[in-house]
Formats: structure tokens, C-alpha cells, sequence
């Protein structure tokens, strides 16, 4: 079936199956062109699960749709790629988090939402890569228990006194950009402003003009006078910040960086997901209470 074809007959079946199709900022080009909605993870959820639709066909990756299912759970949500995982999001485990609230009973167990939903169900509180060290700070707490992002953890511990003790977990895109490489894309486009997602390094984070979650990043381009970017996240989110902003240059802040999982996703799975109501989401009811609650305390605290 050509892409013509394989997107006529996607919007015939959303169309009947009362679905809405969202995809996350990182998937390829002709997925964020179809999509209902582009953007990060959470927002993604909350948006959708606001909306009439029946169905949410979630092009991301694993973690994702579980949130989705989670906010939305009398909806059918299907990820239509099943092998679109995240390594980041598999570095933890519930075990880990539990093993770790033992050895810390006093600390707050925080949880980034790039986690599964039986990790969430152990946390205390949820956090965004937008919202962490704001929220963080805001806890009336002392020691937190930070999972599963190295990295996250330490651009939050700029921000706070507070003991954050991170879980050794890390993008593997992010931790691909190196501080020479960005540095030296500065160099070739000195106009132009930095743009870095807190899951990079530290000494990649301290080069950047703005350190922003995706969709921030999208909101600063849009609203900045400045003409040209360097982007230090994912490279598919260049493509919706330049489908946006015509008028403005964007580049990779070095080599692109692509995530190989994000890029599963094809035209022709989607298409099947519709057609067969493949990959169903189905979570534990207990779990996917108690890992509400995490994401519901962050909205009251953020």
C-alpha cells in the first residue's frame, strides 16, 4: 500500500473508530504530519483523555501510552508500534524503587513520568523535565529519591538544597551529545541560541542559552525574535519546530541524534492498529490508581 493510500484508509478507520492519533515530538516526519496532536508525553495524555474520542492511538513509545491509560482509562489506547520501548524507562523497576524507599524511609520518592506504571504506583510524586526542580524544591522534604535520570536529577540540584539521591538511569540520545560537538556548533553558528533538554549532560547543559522540555522548547522558538537555533534534544523535534516557525533556521547542536525506539512507528502500523486494535494497553486497575495519584499530586504541587 503506498503512504497516499495508507493514510486514507488511517483516517477512514479513525473516523469510524471514534480514535484520535497523537505523536510524540521525537517520531518521524510523515507521523507528526498525520497526528491530531504533536507534542510531549504528558501533555499528550491530558489533552487526549479530555477529548469524546473512543480510541487514543498513541505513537510514542511504551511508557506513553501507559500514561495515557492512566488518565484516560475507559478509553481503548493502543501503541501501534509493540516494540517501542524506552531504555531510560526499563533502568527501573517497581523492586528498585521499593529497595530504595527502604534504605530512605524518610526521603520523598520522586519519579520522572519517562517511567512504567508499576514505577509510578511506588512513587509519592510524578514530575515532568519541565516541572521537576520546580516541584522539588516545593516539597516539604529534606532527601528525595530521585527516578530513574542521572541527569534530570543533577540540572535539579542547581535549584535546591535538598539531598536529591538519583537512580543511575540516562537517555542514551542525550547522553550522546558531548559538550565539544555542541561547542563547536556554536562555534560554526554564533547567532544562533542554544536550546538543551535537561536530560543531557551536565557539561552539555552549562553551554546552553536555555535548558527547556520539548514543548518549552517549541514555546520559546515560537515566541523569541532570535532567527536561528541549535537543538540539543532528539532530532525529530526539528521537524515541528521548522513546520512551525518558517520563518527561522534550526539545526542540530552537532551530529543529529536520533532515538532509535521513537522511530519504530510507521505509517503502516498505525494503520493496523485501527484495523486490528493492536497494541491494546491494559494495566492492573490497583496500579494504575495508585500511579495516578503520583501524576495527580503533581498537578497540586506544580
Amino acid at each position: 500500500m503506498k503512504d497516499i493510500d495508507t493514510i486514507r484508509a488511517i483516517r477512514q478507520l479513525k473516523q469510524q473508530k471514534n480514535a484520535i492519533i497523537l505523536a510524540h515530538n521525537y517520531q518521524r516526519p510523515e507521523i507528526q504530519e498525520l497526528a491530531d496532536l504533536v507534542g510531549d508525553s504528558l501533555d499528550l495524555s491530558r489533552r487526549a483523555a479530555a477529548t469524546s474520542a473512543e480510541m487514543i492511538v498513541f505513537c510514542g513509545v511504551r511508557f506513553m501510552a501507559e500514561t495515557a491509560k492512566i488518565l484516560a482509562p475507559q478509553k481503548t489506547v493502543l501503541l501501534p508500534n509493540h516494540n517501542a520501548g524506552c531504555p531510560m524507562a526499563d533502568m527501573v523497576t517497581a523492586d528498585d524503587v521499593i529497595a530504595m524507599k527502604a534504605a530512605h524511609p524518610s526521603a520523598t520518592v520522586v519519579c520522572y513520568v519517562n517511567t512504567p506504571a508499576t514505577v509510578k504506583a511506588e512513587a509519592d510524586i510524578c514530575v515532568t523535565s519541565a516541572n521537576a526542580a520546580t516541584i522539588i524544591e516545593r516539597l516539604q522534604t529534606d532527601e528525595i529519591l530521585f527516578f530513574p535520570d542521572k541527569n534530570l536529577a543533577a540540572w535539579c540540584q542547581r535549584f535546591t538544597t535538598k539531598k536529591i539521591i538519583a537512580w543511575d538511569g540516562y537517555c542514551y540520545v542525550h547522553s550522546r551529545f558531548s559538550a565539544a560537538e555542541v561547542a563547536a556548533s556554536q562555534a560554526r553558528f554564533p547567532d544562533a541560541v542554544l536550546l538543551v533538554h535537561p536530560e543531557c549532560p551536565a557539561d552539555v547543559v552549562d553551554l546552553a542559552d536555555e535548558v527547556l522540555s520539548t514543548n518549552k522548547m517549541v514555546a520559546f522558538a515560537t515566541a523569541s525574535n532570535a532567527k536561528q537555533f541549535l537543538i540539543a534534544t532528539e532530532e525529530g523535534i526539528i521537524h515541528r519546530l521548522r513546520r512551525e516557525n518558517p520563518d527561522k533556521q534550526f539545526y542540530a547542536a552537532g551530529n543529529a541524534k536520533s532515538c532509535f525506539n521513537m522511530k519504530k512507528t510507521t505509517l503502516q502500523d498505525i494503520y493496523l492498529a485501527l484495523l486490528k486494535g493492536r497494541t491494546e494497553i491494559n494495566l492492573d486497575p490497583t496500579i494504575m490508581d495508585r500511579a495516578r495519584h503520583s501524576l495527580e499530586e503533581m498537578v497540586k504541587f506544580g
